[in-house]
């Protein structure tokens, strides 16, 4: 029961906290997940985006999900994903009808534009981090500079992106030459 209340304390900490949707969250997901809890590894996190990405729905709710669940079983996921989804249900019931009034107030744009450069910085932040656990040879190297190339030229789903990889990197870590 206990670890069920922390999951529950610790995802809805981390949903009150983050502006940005999923992949601003990564940061904090990263820190405490994997540093602070212990629940996963830096590997896993990544993996658990990857697949967030290619299923439906929010990030952040599906990497709740899947935490929850390794750490806790189903009962574990549902109460992740409760967490992290109670203060937005909470915040935004109680703005809905405030933020309609006040945004077109000056500071209150000015505010929001300084938020979104921050939640950059922050997922800049943990790209740099799961870049160096990612990267750990040529092959997985060659890996990220075809997916960055294809990502930045062409509109192609993240799911393409994610079985591709997939794929490359179960031929090229068993050694079958392209």
């Amino acid at each position: 029961m206990r670890l069920l209340i922390d999951l529950f304390i610790t995802f809805a900490k981390m949903g009150a906290v983050t502006f940005g949707g999923g992949y601003a969250m990564l940061p904090i997901l990263q820190r405490e997940i994997v540093e602070n809890k212990k629940w996963g590894t830096d590997e896993e996190l990544a993996d658990y985006y990857a697949i967030g990405q290619c299923t439906p729905g929010v990030i952040a709710v599906n990497v709740a999900t899947f935490i929850g669940r390794k750490t806790a079983g189903n009962i574990g996921g549902i109460v992740a994903t409760l967490g992290v989804v109670f203060p937005s249900v909470v915040i935004i019931t109680l703005l809905a009808g405030v933020i309609q009034a006040y945004s077109s107030l000056e500071w209150v744009a000015h505010a929001f534009a300084g938020i979104r450069v921050c939640v950059c910085v922050l997922i800049f932040n943990a790209v740099i981090k799961l870049f160096a656990k990612a990267i750990i040879d040529a092959k997985t190297l060659c890996i990220y500079l075809v997916v960055l190339a294809c990502a930045v030229f062409l509109n192609v789903s993240p799911v393409v992106f994610v079985v591709c990889s997939a794929v490359a990197g179960i031929l090229l870590k068993a050694g079958v030459k392209p």
